[in-house]
């Protein structure tokens, strides 16, 4: 059972973009240093008196020196990201955490003092012209005004973050990406073993998510005591920043209110019926019954698509170039310039992520490339990110970037753009059910599996507050639980998929992180149908919508493009679109049923 080669086994990125080698990069942190402690010696307890002018001038080096530590610790974290099983690599990205640790800590006063600025004379500050392009950074500052501690306690918890959960995040990733499973006589890395749930072949299906629950349950402790300490940290920074949840440092990075991420996981929730619905057209398809844990991402149809590397890169050329020719002008640059990393090999970060890295460099792409259809979706959305942070860069470091939620938009939209480009060309009924049951496959993934991994966040952070440490029966019970609810019987969980809870990275990382995806793509349902109503106009609203990154609110920018994100019935017109989806593939699978009988 060998490993089918891609064409993608030498595509890595060039990293010398950012720095020529680890020297130039100590150096450079060395006078960043020094950088930053005369900029704190010359504006340190200043800032309250300071007028439009001279705060332009503050916040304009200000940014600067955050540039460069975001320079150094992009370079820091690729680089490691590739080679994890590395210790120089763990070595050089500890180094640079711990560094750029202490500039943080040398500027942490400008925030502080400006959280402090009097209301009204804030107020007046960011009205002025010459703060324009740095009004909705500085609103955003004042979002923490009352979680934000004093300088020496916001500086402890800067310093322990380095041997604390930063310290924990990467002792799970280097952990998991070690991990090999053994399948027919094969080890395989959790990238190789998760593709192979998405084959045609059900004992083989069922087989990987025994080897995969074989290996999970081999790294138990660590994974169950890892989450428990990150649950824990969470828990103790959001008690001395007097925060009323666990979700409300999320919901403020995210620049919503409580309230609007409450209608959507509640809309969400409301409708786990099209779940059910999905998952019993699937199983009629497939002639399964009952369909398992192992079975949701079998493909249908005869044979399974496979995708080299270079079929890839044109689908998602074309269908970026053929939406606006800028998206499929800035997407080649990232395979003709070296700003992609493509194949599986030992020692790699799994999954797949776009990182901005820094406006005066550009983004750098990691996927783990392996020819399944799902990986060309991959590609699409990780690129769909990429793009946006190339056109948001003249926002400036502090403002290029956007809030999860909204910056999952460019990526669920690169996804639909291929989806409906290949569903077009397609005229053959039973292909057209295919690509259908794929593309609603991935929805509830990224809509409903989202959330209900948002339900079991709810319950793993009341637990760990509430009861103390949790065990990994706890954990798992929590788990089914949630999953269970989601899939409403039309899916049978095995013993095994109680264990699948302790993989995946975002629980820890970025708690609250999920909701996102289930944002974005609703959103994008909307934006889409917007386009369709208006196919001229579209393209260059939404270039604009990109270029504006994160300078306003999110309601805002999107509301120039008719879309009222403030509406909790918003909702359920992306719910009601997927609904669509579905009647649309029992449609074609009658047809289907109907030309072969």
């Amino acid at each position: 059972m060998s490993i089918r080669p891609t064409g993608a086994e030498d595509v890595h990125w060039d990293l010398t973009h950012l720095y020529e080698d680890e020297s130039a990069l100590r150096m450079d942190l060395t006078a960043l240093y020094d950088a930053a402690s005369r900029f704190s010696e010359t504006w340190r307890g200043r800032i309250s008196d300071l007028g439009a002018s001279q705060l332009k001038i503050a916040i304009t080096e200000y940014e600067q020196l955050q540039e460069r530590s975001g320079r150094a610790m992009t370079y820091a974290y690729l680089h490691w990201a590739t080679a994890t099983h590395d210790p120089d690599c763990g070595a050089l990205l500890q180094y640079v955490r711990e560094t750029c640790t202490k500039v943080g800590k040398v500027l942490l006063f400008f925030g502080l003092e400006w959280v402090k600025v009097d209301d009204a004379q804030a107020e007046a500050l960011m009205k002025e012209e010459s703060l324009a392009g740095y009004r909705h950074f500085l609103e955003c500052e004042r979002l923490f005004k009352d979680h934000t501690l004093s300088e020496p306690e916001e500086q402890v918890l800067a310093e322990t973050q380095v041997t604390g959960k930063s310290a924990w995040m990467r002792y799970f990733t280097e952990t998991t990406s070690r991990m090999r499973f053994t399948l027919r006589g094969e080890e395989l890395s959790q990238e190789h073993i998760l593709a192979k749930l998405h084959g045609q072949d059900r004992e083989l299906r069922k087989e990987a998510a025994d080897s995969f629950t074989e290996g999970l349950a081999a790294k138990e402790h660590t994974l169950t005591y890892i989450f428990n300490t990150i649950l824990a940290d969470k828990a103790a920074t959001d008690r001395m920043r007097s925060l009323p949840h666990w979700l409300r440092a999320r919901n403020i990075s995210n620049e919503i209110s409580d309230e609007t991420a409450e209608a959507l996981i509640a809309a969400v929730v409301s409708r786990y019926d099209l779940v059910a619905r999905f998952y019993d057209l699937k199983s009629r398809i497939l002639g399964l019954s009952p369909l398992y844990d192992y079975d949701r991402y079998a493909p249908i149809g005869e044979s399974e698509a496979y995708y080299t590397w270079d079929s890839a890169k044109q689908i998602t050329l074309e269908g970026y170039g053929e939406f606006h020719p800028l998206l499929g002008q800035i997407a080649k640059r990232f395979f003709e310039e070296k700003w992609i990393d493509a194949p599986v090999k030992d020692g790699k970060q799994g999954g797949a992520f776009s990182h901005g890295a820094v406006p005066s460099a550009h983004p750098y792409v990691l996927l783990n490339y392996t020819g399944r259809a799902r990986d060309v979706q991959t590609l699409a959305h990780e690129l769909g990110h990429g793009v946006h942070q190339f056109l948001s860069r003249d926002q400036g470091y502090l403002q290029a970037s956007t809030p999860l939620t909204t910056a999952e938009t460019a990526s669920v939209f690169g996804e639909m753009l291929i989806f409906q480009r290949l569903l077009a060309e397609e005229s053959d009924p039973r292909h057209v059910l295919a690509l259908l049951i794929s593309k609603i496959g991935d929805t509830m993934a990224t809509v409903f599996r989202q959330i209900a991994m948002n339900r079991f966040e709810v319950e793993i952070h009341a637990a760990r507050r509430n009861h103390g440490e949790l065990s990994a029966d706890t954990f798992a019970e929590y788990w089914t639980s949630t999953q269970s609810a989601m899939f409403g019987g039309s899916v049978t969980l095995t013993d095994n998929y109680r264990r699948w809870w302790s993989y995946i990275p975002h629980f820890l990382h970025t708690p609250g992180y999920v909701y996102a995806y289930a944002f974005g793509e609703l959103l994008v349902l909307a934006l889409y149908a917007r386009y369709l109503e208006s196919p001229d106009a579209f393209p260059g609203q939404y270039i604009r919508l990109m270029r504006a990154g994160g300078s306003d609110w999110p309601h805002t920018l999107v509301g120039r493009m008719d879309v009222d994100l403030q509406d909790p019935a918003f909702w359920h017109k992306g719910l009601n679109a997927i609904e669509t989806l579905i009647k649309r593939a029992e449609t074609v699978y009658t047809e289907c049923e109907q030309t072969s009988s």
